[in-house]
C-alpha cells in the first residue's frame, strides 16, 4: 500500500510535465528519479528484491502518461496487464539513494507490448527488467493492436522483438485462463 501514495505523485509530476510540454514519443526513454526509502529495504539492509518491480511499475506509468496512452486508455476504458516479466540484478541499491528509473517501449508483438525498465546510478545499470503486457478492454476481451493503434498512432521508430524475447514469452507461458492449470510438481 505504500507505493500508492508514490504512484499518484508520480502520474500528477507526469501530467504536469504532459501539460508543460514535456511529451514523449513511442520510442523515446522516460525517466523519474526515486529515493530508496527504509520501506524498500530488507532485513539485508538494501532494496528488497520484489521492490524493483514495484518501484519499475512507477516508471511504466509516467510512461503511459506522457506518450499519451494512459489519456486513450482511459478515454476508451481499456487497461494493461502485465504477462510475463523478468528482472535481472547488477549491484543491490542501499538505503536513501537516488536513483533513476528509465522506461521505454521496446516493441509488440501480435498479443502484446513489451517495454524496459533499468534503475540507474550515475549512468550504471543496478537491475533490468523486461515486461510483457497485455491490453484489455474493461468491456471484456483483448484490445487488438489496430485499436490501439488508431487511438494512439503507430509508433515509429520501435526494433523488432529480438528473437530471445519470443522464446522467453512462448516458455514462461501458462496456460488461458479459460484451460486447466493444475499445480502438478512431478
Amino acid at each position: 500500500m505504500n507505493v500508492i501514495w508514490r504512484t499518484l505523485l508520480v502520474m500528477l509530476r507526469a501530467r504536469l510535465r504532459l501539460r508543460a510540454g514535456k511529451r514523449l514519443a513511442p520510442h523515446e526513454v522516460g525517466r523519474i528519479t526515486l529515493t530508496t526509502m527504509p520501506t524498500d529495504l530488507d532485513v539485508l539492509r538494501h532494496m528488497n528484491n520484489g521492490r524493483y518491480l514495484s518501484l519499475m511499475d512507477l516508471g511504466r506509468w509516467d510512461l503511459l502518461v506522457r506518450t499519451g496512452v494512459a489519456g486513450a486508455m482511459k478515454s476508451h476504458g481499456w487497461y494493461a496487464v502485465v504477462s510475463s516479466e523478468t528482472i535481472t540484478f547488477r549491484k543491490s541499491l542501499q538505503p536513501w539513494q537516488r536513483f533513476d528509473v528509465e522506461s521505454r517501449m521496446i516493441g509488440h508483438d501480435d498479443r502484446a507490448v513489451y517495454m524496459e525498465h533499468r534503475c540507474v546510478v550515475d549512468g550504471e545499470i543496478y537491475a533490468r527488467a523486461i515486461v510483457r503486457a497485455r491490453m484489455m478492454k474493461r468491456s471484456g476481451g483483448t484490445l487488438s493492436h489496430e485499436e490501439l493503434f488508431a487511438a494512439v498512432g503507430r509508433p515509429d521508430g520501435i526494433p523488432e522483438i529480438a528473437q530471445w524475447m519470443h522464446d522467453w514469452a512462448a516458455a514462461s507461458a501458462l496456460p488461458s485462463t479459460k484451460a486447466s492449470a493444475p499445480s502438478d510438481w512431478s
